[in-house]
């Protein structure tokens, strides 16, 4: 009985020892994403406001277009300053944007004046996650397989199928969404080039308006998921042909053990690290596959962001970089704490750090 108790408090030691060091490493962690989000803060107010060219200018043009009195337009333009907060130096509109954010207030777009830009973004978002979230991971998924079969088989899939996948990888994803256009909708007439949904349409949940969504999802999906494929391939390879080598790998075949149940214990060992990489997948979402998005006119936070630019409109502008901002982080965050749960290494060294 007093080998039990003694074995059941080590035990309870250890996993108390676990948890300090787990609380300790995610918190060092959540530090540096907290750290990183103010920056992104700063920067997202700062860096539209250095764009060239007035906004309200353009917005009180807009608006007294058929006045032809010089006064109507100058009292719209300091109207329009001073509900938009650009009357004040950079350091007090800087303050007022933070205090907006914590009330989950993003202001008005100029553009879109006056749509407020949390409604903007609540009716692209939907669009976006979508978009990306099943590309990226159909992607990492269809990588990592293929990886390991080129790891395991060779041959023909490891000369031939990889390297093609590994070319339309490198390839930009602006530059595939081109090729796909021309090929699928202006050579064969399978596809539609552009849009969230035909133009003739209102959104609704009738079975034509979905079945047009769909039918308008496929161009942009594959892209993504076409762009993802190869990085991600070629990455389960290096590690699944690292852990096929290894001493374990050897001993186990040794002793006589079936090879498939080695091989399932070689690619869960090998997938460990593409954990990380599917965290750097969801960071391509401020890269590439948005540009694609801009490039199909598909209705997510790329095209908005896009005519933000294009309209030199501050709010909507910090508010779609704002936006993605969290949402990369967000998914690190969450892909570093699994990453930690499944990986009995990391496990190993928060005891030994304690």
């Amino acid at each position: 009985m007093r080998h039990i108790r003694r074995a059941f408090s080590v035990s309870t030691f250890d996993e108390v020892i676990v948890l300090k060091g787990y609380l300790k490493y995610y918190g060092k962690r959540i530090m540096w994403y907290v750290l990183t989000l103010v920056v992104a803060v700063f920067l997202n107010f700062l860096l539209p406001r250095l764009m060239p060219g007035d906004p309200v200018q353009q917005l009180a043009a807009q608006a007294t277009a058929g006045s032809t009195d010089p006064t109507v337009y100058l009292k719209t333009v300091e109207q329009y300053t001073k509900e938009f907060g650009l009357d004040k130096s950079l350091p007090e509109q800087f303050f007022i944007y933070v205090g907006n954010i914590f009330q989950g207030n993003l202001g008005t777009s100029l553009s879109k004046y006056p749509r407020t830009v949390t409604d903007i973004l609540g009716g692209s978002i939907g669009w976006t996650l979508a978009l990306q979230i099943p590309g990226i991971i159909v992607g990492w998924f269809l990588g990592n397989l293929l990886g390991a079969i080129a790891a395991y088989i060779r041959k023909s899939i490891d000369t031939v199928v990889l390297p093609i996948f590994m070319f339309i990888s490198n390839m930009p994803a602006f530059g595939l969404a081109f090729i796909m256009i021309f090929i699928f909708s202006n050579k064969l007439g399978i596809a539609p080039s552009g849009g969230g949904y035909a133009y003739d349409l209102v959104p609704n949940f009738s079975m034509e308006f979905v079945g047009s969504v769909l039918k308008y999802y496929q161009m942009p999906f594959w892209t993504m998921v076409l762009i993802s494929i190869g990085g991600q391939a070629i990455g389960m390879r290096s590690m699944s042909i690292y852990e096929l080598n290894a001493d374990y790998v050897k001993y186990s075949r040794f002793l006589g053990i079936k090879d498939h149940k080695i091989v399932m214990y070689v690619f869960r060992n090998a997938m460990l690290p593409q954990i990380t990489g599917l965290a750097m997948s969801f960071g391509t979402m401020i890269g590439g596959n948005l540009v694609a998005e801009m490039v199909y006119s598909y209705p997510g936070i790329g095209t908005t962001m896009f005519q933000a630019i294009n309209t030199r409109d501050y709010p909507l502008l910090s508010g779609c970089t704002l936006l993605i901002t969290i949402m990369v982080l967000i998914a690190n965050l969450v892909v570093e704490i699994l990453y930690g749960v499944v990986d009995p290494r990391v496990k190993a060294a928060q005891m030994e750090t304690e």
